[in-house]
């Protein structure tokens, strides 16, 4: 049977409070991994912090150039939010593309990449539009964010309270996804504007990283031509029943182009 004690608080503080007071605390955000894996009996933490009562995690809002949107904003609103279309239109699409309904429904973006699944769709978008995840205790930049598969720079007890993502002149993103369960086998943003040209890849190696000769590429020209060229190597990358790491690296170039030619 579970055995843990459950905390729904209302604010940060009192989310940042319980953690700090149980032995073995972990946070519920959409529940989308953790769920799973306390059925499978992986984790039994001794406490619970259920963050969806928290009103401050969520929306989505533009400031000063930039679209910051609440850890506890679940991937449907991020999906259909009207300005998110307008103004990131390609963070929009990488949205509706997660999952189910059921789990973009439930799903949140600070639940995501504080999971840091390699097969994750939201880090690309986090490192690839340059964002800055907001915490209770720091500010934390994409490139110093994501640390290797299934960790991150959060500490001991930190949580997210946002991402903000600088609005791009143009961005789009390319995935090749698992048929089953929509998973990124290989994913990339592709991004021009404030932040500067930049790539990113989800799916194909342990954590996101990002392709520093298509960036080069674009960087002289934003057009799918520029990037015909570019590959990435085969070695360190991901290989397991979905695909090998030859084929991930054949689908980084396949993607990388696609998602330049979606830029918008």
């Amino acid at each position: 049977m579970y055995d843990f004690n459950h905390h729904r608080p209302g604010s940060v503080a009192e989310a940042a409070s319980a953690l700090a007071g149980a032995s073995d605390g972990k946070l519920l955000a959409g529940g989308m991994t953790l769920i799973a894996t306390l059925k499978q009996r992986l984790a039994s933490p001794s406490d619970l912090i259920d963050l969806g009562a928290i009103a401050e995690l969520k929306g989505i809002k533009e400031d000063g150039g930039a679209l910051v949107i609440g850890a506890m904003t679940t991937h449907a609103t991020v999906a259909n939010d009207a300005t998110v279309k307008a103004k990131i239109p390609a963070l929009a699409a990488l949205a509706e593309g997660i999952g189910d309904a059921q789990v973009r429904n439930c799903g949140t973006i600070g639940g995501s990449i504080a999971n840091n699944d390699p097969a994750a769709d939201y880090p690309a978008a986090v490192v690839g539009l340059g964002a800055t995840v907001h915490t209770d205790k720091r500010q934390i930049a994409a490139d110093d964010f994501f640390t290797g598969m299934f960790e991150t720079a959060l500490d001991e007890g930190e949580i997210i309270t946002a991402v903000s993502f600088p609005i791009p002149e143009k961005a789009g993103y390319a995935k090749f996804a698992n048929p089953a369960s929509r998973y990124a086998i290989v994913g990339v943003m592709a991004a021009s504007g404030p932040a500067g040209t930049r790539v990113a890849v989800t799916g194909a190696g342990p954590s996101v990283f990002r392709i520093g000769d298509a960036e080069a590429a674009l960087g002289s020209g934003f057009s799918a031509d520029a990037v015909s060229g570019v590959t990435v190597g085969a070695d360190g990358l991901n290989a397991d029943m979905h695909a090998s790491a030859d084929y991930r690296a054949h689908l980084v170039s396949v993607m990388l182009r696609r998602a330049v030619e979606s830029a918008s």
